[in-house]
């Protein structure tokens, strides 16, 4: 029996119940033995009352996973792995190949699979996977297969424990960094098997039963990699090999080495009794079964099981520890440490140290391995919103690093990534490294070559790239201000509304630096491009044809064509470095909060969507939620809820802030309304319910919501901690009465990076209805270019 804090009894309340119970009438109608023995029950059950759940106690790996390709509700898979680690590891339902790689509805697994995937939509690098049986002897996916239930599951951030009903087989994992601990509890049997699977594509396996070893590699990718893209692992087991077989494309060969189409490996024990434990240690490495190696010996070395499964737990504890909630319900909990969990794993870790302890990487743009810091498995078109300010807020260290190895990227493939999985992959729009990169120099990240990060992004935003790397229609943007809608460049509006903020973007770092006005001024100007696209018949973003007359004809509901995922109901907002701007073109105060509030009152209408074809998930995800023409499941519209701050309503976002976060979020496996996208869906409800999001990235503000719990403590890399309280708080309770920083009362609508990085305390008092007089005069409002001193 355990106690949680956060349940609406306190500790204090149950002690004095229980001693209640030993009061002098009580003990006059109970024989003196029993109230000893009780005394003493009691005196244990005051022990574990006591015992608190750590955050990672509170996230749920499921979170998201009951997705498929028609309607995502997050679209992920059980994560098992350490923030930033190299390698996941997640269970395996569906084939080899299928983005879906776990499906929650699905009730057989095939295999463990080590992954490197972001989505599904991206797939997978890297992988190779295991899986345990028992019986006759088999190899291929379905063979192996085995039901299981959820009933049996276990799944942790650091472990993950699974009974395969078939085989009769237990399942634990527990990862480190760049290598896991697998633990097999077998039942009585004369034929227990391990299957190694490197996957099809090319692949090669050796057994070496003198060491009860398997090595082998994987070359299976989804693009983007040179020729000799290996994934080399070792895996070490306890116990000796009774049998032993390889795998050629489709039959088992008595071979201990096998390369071939699809390669894989067999190995067997006899005379195991119920409850037998076989035991391996796997590891991989992006370089050579020699670094795989020293990967093994740095990160398992002679540590058992319970050992590794402890220091993962541990890490866990110090990064979700970063930021703690309390004083909200036990779901609220699970959500946010949850959706937080997802924000620290991508990109992920590709640098690995060698034999003298430097830092080295695989490099997927030179095949050669390269000094420096290296990650793969982020699409900046989503994560440049929220979840990249997150880690630049509260995770430095580790950003830092990441600006790093974008210095490696450039130096070694001429580009920034836009999308690197692990090389640049040519998918989604926009030139928003440069987001990334600006943002962290503006936000106080030091110490490594901000110069020719400069240079890089200058480079691609005058440069059309392969593999969405630049900016493809650049020539027509540097000299109209815009791409137009007729020079075949599809997604044209979202490609120039994105190349106007990046251009923001660019001005400030080149800012930042010292760099003279001339070489800063054009990107200045390039910023306000914006305005070019704005229909003032429509109040909205409209494509526009070369010679600079509007697109027609024009349906403002339709999705695709001018727009990335979406219509020109979500893109038009999409002008974060200037929501003053915006506003003036669409009226002033009143017209801007009546084209906000109609977002949500507008029919879920898709328009024409024949740039598709058919119904894509998003728009699906869209016409479900009941929220009008507001697309919470995609990326461009997200900030929206916020800019009400910006028109002297600051009250609209408090609501529906509120409302997104109350009806489109829970822990459960359809917890998201839409691709959670390596952190940034999480990421806003992270920030949202600290009660302040990033609206203009590349800034020091943070736009003001509403906090979602009584309690946070944001406990930073400086050694200070920002304490926000709303002790008002209540699902009634969710409108900004008032707000003192530090004791001092504030009016304003956001707040300053660098002020909040000093710690203090942030008292919010929540009330149920409305303060109309608060934030709402020009002063209070957020940061924009056209109000920028």
């Amino acid at each position: 029996m355990s106690y949680n804090r956060n349940d609406d009894v306190s500790d204090t309340t149950s002690m004095i119940f229980v001693y209640s119970l030993l009061n002098k009438n009580n003990l006059k109608n109970i024989g003196m033995s029993f109230c000893k023995r009780f005394s003493v029950f009691c005196l244990l059950l005051i022990g574990l009352t006591v015992t608190a759940q750590e955050p990672v106690d509170y996230v749920n790996p499921l979170m998201g996973t009951l997705s498929k390709f028609e309607l995502s509700n997050g679209n992920t898979y059980p994560a098992i792995g350490m923030p930033w680690g190299m390698n996941l590891w997640t269970p395996q339902t569906g084939r080899m190949g299928d983005g879906w790689a776990y499906k929650y509805s699905d009730d057989k697994i095939v295999g463990f699979k080590q992954t490197h995937q972001p989505s599904p939509w991206m797939n997978d690098y890297g992988y190779f996977a295991i899986m345990p049986i028992t019986g006759k002897m088999r190899f291929k996916e379905q063979d192996r297969s085995s039901w299981f239930s959820h009933k049996t599951e276990v799944a942790q951030p650091h472990y993950y424990k699974v009974y395969l009903a078939d085989a009769d087989v237990t399942t634990e994992i527990t990862p480190t960094e760049r290598a896991a601990c697998f633990r097999f509890t077998f039942p009585k049997t004369d034929s227990a098997y391990i299957i190694v699977d490197a996957i099809d594509k090319g692949s090669y396996v050796k057994i070496i039963p003198s060491e009860n070893k398997i090595i082998g590699y994987s070359t299976r990718n989804s693009g983007s990699v040179p020729e000799n893209f290996k994934s080399y692992f070792v895996i070490q087991f306890d116990k000796a090999f009774d049998y032993k077989a390889t795998w050629d494309e489709d039959k088992f060969s008595d071979k201990d080495e096998m390369k071939s189409k699809h390669a894989g490996a067999v190995i067997g024990f006899k005379g195991l009794k119920r409850g037998d434990v076989v035991n391996a240690k796997v590891v991989s490495s992006f370089i050579s079964f020699d670094q795989a190696e020293l990967n093994l010996k740095s990160e398992i070395g002679s540590k058992d099981f319970n050992a590794i499964k402890a220091q993962g737990k541990n890490e866990w504890a110090k990064v979700l520890g970063r930021v703690k909630v309390s004083g909200g319900t036990d779901e609220q909990l699970r959500t946010f440490y949850s959706c937080l969990y997802r924000m620290v794993f991508f990109p992920l870790r590709m640098y690995e140290k060698d034999a003298s302890g430097k830092i080295v990487h695989y490099s997927p743009y030179t095949g050669k391995t390269e000094p420096g810091y290296k990650f793969a498995g982020t699409g900046f078109w989503d994560t440049f919103r929220a979840l990249y300010p997150f880690l630049h807020f509260v995770y430095p260290s580790i950003a830092k690093e990441m600006q790093q190895g974008l210095i490696s990227d450039f130096k070694e493939g001429g580009w920034l990534p836009e999308w690197s999985s692990p090389g640049y992959r040519g998918i989604m729009v926009g030139n928003n490294s440069a987001s990334v990169v600006s943002e962290a120099y503006l936000k106080g990240l030091r110490g490594y070559d901000v110069e020719t990060l400069w240079q890089a992004l200058v480079h691609g935003a005058n440069n059309e790239g392969p593999d969405a790397t630049g900016r493809r229609g650049v020539e027509y943007y540097n000299k109209l201000g815009y791409v137009p809608n007729n020079v075949k460049i599809s997604e044209n509006v979202a490609r120039s509304l994105e190349y106007a903020y990046d251009d923001y973007a660019i001005y400030a770092l080149g800012k930042a630096l010292g760099k003279p006005s001339v070489e800063t001024d054009v990107y200045k100007k390039r910023a306000m491009n914006y305005k070019k696209l704005f229909d003032p018949e429509h109040k909205l973003m409209r494509p526009k044809n070369e010679d600079g007359s509007f697109y027609s004809p024009y349906n403002p509901y339709s999705w695709g064509g001018a727009f990335t995922e979406g219509n020109s109901w979500h893109y038009s907002w999409s002008v974060f470095q200037d929501i003053e701007g915006l506003k003036q073109l669409m009226g002033g105060n009143n017209g801007f909060v009546d084209m906000l509030d109609s977002v949500f009152v507008m029919p879920p209408d898709f328009g024409d969507y024949s740039y598709y074809g058919s119904v894509i998930h998003e728009m699906r995800e869209m016409q479900i939620t009941n929220m009008g023409q507001y697309a919470h499941g995609n990326q461009p519209i997200q900030h929206m809820t916020y800019l009400y701050n910006y028109a002297g309503q600051p009250w609209k976002s408090q609501y529906w802030v509120r409302e997104v976060m109350d009806r489109l979020y829970n822990s459960s496996p359809d917890g998201y309304c839409g691709d959670e996208d390596n952190g940034q869906t999480s990421a806003w409800y992270v920030f949202s319910a600290l009660g302040f999001y990033p609206v203009t990235p590349a800034s020091t503000q943070y736009v003001v919501g509403v906090p979602l719990f009584k309690k946070a403590e944001i406990n930073f890399e400086n050694g200070k901690k920002l304490v926000i309280n709303a002790p008002q708080n209540s699902s009634v309770n969710k409108y900004v009465k008032s707000l003192t920083i530090n004791g001092k009362a504030s009016s304003k609508n956001y707040l300053d990076h660098f002020e909040l990085l000093k710690g203090g305390v942030l008292d919010f008092t929540l009330s149920a209805q409305p303060n109309k007089s608060r934030g709402t005069t020009s002063a209070d409002y957020p940061f924009s270019m056209s109000t920028e001193k």
